[in-house]
């Protein structure tokens, strides 16, 4: 059943109500289709479709609708229906979803869980936003090293149901240290009668619970992992974060970079969801501060008004200009941001950094001072054609330089590069090229200076 098929049927199903005909969909339908037509309705009927689900169903479709969704659904649920949905949720879902609960609803759906279930969502809620331990789950595979390999695909079978992945099993002691990494394919590969000891990869690539969610997707990419463990400060194995948890983060900060980029703030919530209040005061701020940077540029034009009247031909070329200097510091910009975010470049590479782009922006400039100088030529004449070529080759110099460098200036001022880099960028290099422009129009075109 495609994704279409999935939307015409559950509109019929809304309608009519009939469980047996979504019962239908859930045997013929991706999960993920599922929640993508269920986001297209209200809460209620949201919450209407997965009572007809089976828990483990609705579990699986309730995971893939995002969290705001997940949030306001769980309102419309009552307390047993809530209870199957924890109890079916993998451990750092739930976890999530727990955090985002007003506490009379904390409250009610504690007691109907097994106290082992509420130990765990309390150890899990309990990590700060933003690091490993937030998004790590503990439904993960463990094996004694004492065990033979026949011994831990006969354990692995038993814990199959209630763990993550099995692909990758986790080595401990009788403390819960991590002392070795065993895949299921050299469980298979194994002699069975050989001890997990023997088999195990020793001293495998963990994180701790407290670092920077950030550095276990590095991690994964890094060494190409299917999950990577988590130890917490006495070196004990506490979770781990799996590949397809770490996409989500992955994804989630690409989308927060590209709001900054934009000086857009966190909406918190999908875009079509925003109301227009909420988009008015996330996108004001930015606008309005770059407004009075945007006063330079016209500072720089007034004060080089003499130049504009002996040569009004010049004012044909500021936009050109002025633009080509902001996009090229955007383009830098965008490439520093993204190595700075991925660990490509740090901090100590400024200068080496700063070599290489004064290079590359220096052709880049030259080229295109090459291909606007035929058009000074045929608007201006000769000096005009000068004056817009050796402008042309220094706006894009300095936008690169700019763009390259305020990366690096907000990260040593522990703010985040990405912040507001696209249009501060920009502002930054329309005032510098105006300056720049009229400054080499002045000086080539032979005019008194400015003020004399």
């Amino acid at each position: 059943m495609d994704y279409f098929d999935v939307v015409v049927s559950l509109k019929g199903i809304i309608a009519t109500r009939n469980a047996a005909d979504y019962a239908v969909i859930e045997k013929r339908a991706h999960p993920a289709d599922i929640a993508g037509a269920l986001a297209q309705h209200p809460a209620r009927d949201q919450s209407l479709v997965l009572g007809m689900a089976s828990p483990a169903a609705r579990a699986e479709v309730f995971g893939y609708l995002d969290q705001d969704q997940q949030v306001r659904i769980a309102q419309h649920l009552d307390r047993r229906r809530l209870a199957e949905l924890f109890l079916n949720m993998s451990s750092d879902e739930r976890a999530d979803l727990y955090n985002r609960l007003s506490d009379d609803q904390r409250d009610t759906i504690m007691p109907a869980l097994a106290q082992v279930e509420r130990e765990d969502i309390r150890q899990l809620a309990a990590y700060p936003e933003k690091t490993v331990g937030s998004v790590m789950t503990s439904d993960y595979a463990t094996l004694s090293p004492g065990l033979t390999a026949a011994e831990a695909i006969d354990e692995l079978r038993r814990v199959a149901p209630d763990t993550e992945t099995i692909y990758q099993a986790y080595v401990i002691d009788k403390g819960r240290r991590l002392i070795g990494v065993i895949s299921l394919r050299e469980l298979i590969l194994a002699d069975p009668t050989a001890r997990i000891g023997d088999l195990m990869k020793p001293s495998p690539v963990w994180i701790s619970a407290s670092a920077p969610r950030e550095e276990a997707v590095h991690l994964i990419a890094k060494y190409d992992l299917l999950a990577v463990p988590v130890i917490n400060g006495g070196n004990m194995l506490v979770g781990i974060v799996t590949y397809d948890d770490a996409m989500d983060v992955e994804q989630a900060e690409t989308d927060t970079d590209f709001r900054k980029v934009g000086a857009v703030s966190e909406l918190g919530r999908g875009l079509k969801e925003a109301s227009i209040t909420l988009l008015y005061r996330k996108r004001v701020f930015w606008l309005v501060l770059l407004v009075f940077g945007n006063l330079f540029s016209g500072a720089g034009i007034a004060y080089f008004e003499d130049t504009i009247l002996a040569y009004v031909a010049l004012v044909f070329f500021l936009p050109l200009l002025v633009d080509s200097g902001g996009n090229a510091g955007s383009q830098s910009a965008t490439l520093m941001v993204r190595a700075l975010a991925t660990g490509d470049v740090v901090l100590k590479d400024w200068a080496s950094m700063l070599g290489r782009e004064l290079i590359v922006a220096g052709l880049l400039g030259a080229t295109m001072a090459l291909a606007v100088s035929g058009l000074g030529l045929w608007r201006g004449g000769p000096e005009i054609a000068l004056v817009v070529a050796l402008s042309m080759q220094i706006v894009v110099i300095v936008g690169s330089l700019i763009g390259m460098s305020l990366p690096f200036v907000l990260s040593r001022l522990k703010m985040d590069p990405a912040t507001a880099s696209a249009p501060l960028i920009t502002s930054i290099a329309d005032a510098t090229g105006v300056v720049i422009y009229f400054a080499i129009a002045t000086t080539v075109l032979g005019l008194p200076e400015v003020g004399s």
